[in-house]
């Protein structure tokens, strides 16, 4: 385990740091509980030993610091073992209601002291497990079931924050809103089967082009997401005129390329796809305007006969 290690006392600090090591643990050291808090931020220990009383900081505010610091973060918590040479019921109290979990009587064996970090050990490593198994469940929660794309809610929760940031460097901000042309016609005619599948195929023909027009290259925060039903999004900080239009245009040309049978698109006799497309040139304002100007984009382009772009503004 990576532990770190409190207290002003050198001696003390020297004889523990060298029984852990002993034990094959990792020790990061502070003198105190300023210093404490610092090291904890840094290098994010699976375990605190902290001295009570120290100069600067005491080991009760830190702990009050570390947790309030742990609470901005992703990650829950950190067992806090208090060292102490007097266990009283009023040190007690305070270490719970500072947010420690144990207490350490200073001088303890090393036979007591191996066995109470077997038991931190397996702490520590079903913490790491709920880590893991957190991050699964969070990386399944952003994902469309159907076909693999960011979906509404994680659009919805990283949009803003793309907009934020192209507000802070007054990047430019475009936004392409795409329907699957007669799209209900098809399920009713071919089945949903037959739907969900044209659908994930869509879905791998927008992220294709976005490689293939290389607008990763331009911008790393592209994202493509599923909107809904058979509508798409894409959402392109920071990239040019030129690479915002082909990017619009190829994707509706390489849909129509695919040559997907859809006999009630009149007209077409293929499946097509509507796109409505905005971009401004530095963000401002609110990010939900441009949505709204994309999708009244996106009916233009129904109205005027499906299977193009219409732009914005």
């Amino acid at each position: 385990m990576k532990i770190l290690l409190v207290d002003d006392s050198r001696a003390i600090a020297a004889l523990l740091e060298a029984q852990l090591m002993s034990l094959g643990h990792q020790v990061v050291l502070a003198e105190n509980g300023q210093v404490a808090l610092e090291k904890f931020r840094d290098s994010l220990p699976e375990l605190v030993l902290m001295d009570i009383e120290m100069p600067v900081m005491n080991g009760f505010d830190a702990t009050h610091r570390i947790r309030s610091f742990e609470r901005t973060q992703k990650w829950a918590w950190t067992p806090i073992i208090f060292l102490t040479a007097s266990d009283s019921q009023e040190n007690l109290i305070a270490a719970i209601e500072a947010g420690g979990d144990d207490f350490l009587a200073k001088g303890l064996s090393i036979d007591i002291l191996r066995a109470k970090m077997k038991a931190m050990g397996r702490i520590a490593r079903l913490r790491q497990m709920l880590a893991v198994a957190n991050q699964q469940l969070e990386y399944l929660a952003s994902k469309d079931g159907l076909t693999g794309l960011f979906n509404r809610r994680w659009m919805d929760l990283n949009v803003d924050k793309a907009w934020v940031d192209a507000i802070d460097k007054s990047r430019s901000f475009a936004v392409l809103m795409l329907d699957v042309d007669n799209f209900k016609k098809y399920n009713d005619h071919y089945g949903h089967q037959r739907g969900d599948d044209c659908l994930r195929l869509i879905a791998r023909t927008i992220e294709s082009v976005i490689d293939e027009v290389n607008v990763k290259n331009v911008t790393n925060d592209v994202f493509v997401c599923r909107y809904g039903g058979e509508e798409f999004s894409v959402v392109i900080p920071g990239a040019s005129v030129a690479t915002y239009e082909c990017t619009a245009r190829h994707i509706v040309e390489v849909i129509r390329k695919l040559e997907i049978e859809h006999v009630l698109n009149a007209g077409f006799e293929i499946v097509t796809v509507s796109i409505g497309a905005i971009r401004i040139e530095s963000a401002a304002g609110s990010v939900a305007t441009l949505f709204r100007e994309a999708d009244a984009a996106l009916y233009r382009a129904k109205n005027k006969g499906r299977n193009r772009v219409e732009y914005a503004g």
